[in-house]
């Protein structure tokens, strides 16, 4: 991976992150204050509480992601220390899609007149899910690298031993 590949995607990685934080923020402000323009067609409160914890799931993912990339570009991904960041990414990417779960519930007794609005927001969280079973498969493809790897290194060393 280039330096200039690492860069860039670090760059998002600040930018998203410091955006998640000032959303982040403005919930919890907004929350403490009491200054909640409420109108009773949503119950505001709670969607901003799962807001924040849905950005705490993002946040996860993105210090997951980074630390992955700090692994590849040392040239230690192949080994057993990734499955951490790769289980945390996995473990982020289900609480948001339970947080998405949770917000179409709330909006649910809204949509009675039109429920596909709901199947829609349920779709999407179980697409959600499906982006989780893809980095499952990913990390079952690390496992076999890493095994590879970790076969490799016996084998050169018992090549050493012969020579």
């Amino acid at each position: 991976m280039g330096k200039l590949t690492v860069s860039a995607l670090r760059a998002v990685l600040v930018v998203v992150l410091a955006g998640t934080v000032f959303v982040q923020a403005s919930m919890v402000w907004a929350l403490v204050s009491g200054n909640d323009p409420e109108d009773g067609s949503l119950p505001l409160t709670p969607l901003r509480v799962i807001t924040v914890l849905g950005m705490v799931s993002a946040q996860v993912a993105l210090v997951c992601v980074w630390r992955l990339v700090t692994m590849v570009r040392r040239g230690t991904v192949f080994s057993h220390a990734a499955f951490r960041y790769v289980d945390g990414m996995i473990g982020a990417i289900v609480a948001a899609a339970l947080v998405w779960f949770a917000v179409t519930a709330l909006n649910a007794p809204g949509q009675r007149d039109d429920p596909g609005v709901t199947v829609i927001m349920a779709g999407v969280g179980v697409a959600i899910l499906g982006v989780a079973l893809i980095v499952l498969v990913l990390r079952m493809l690390l496992v076999q690298a890493v095994a590879r790897d970790v076969e490799a290194a016996q084998m050169q060393a018992e090549l050493d031993e012969v020579i």
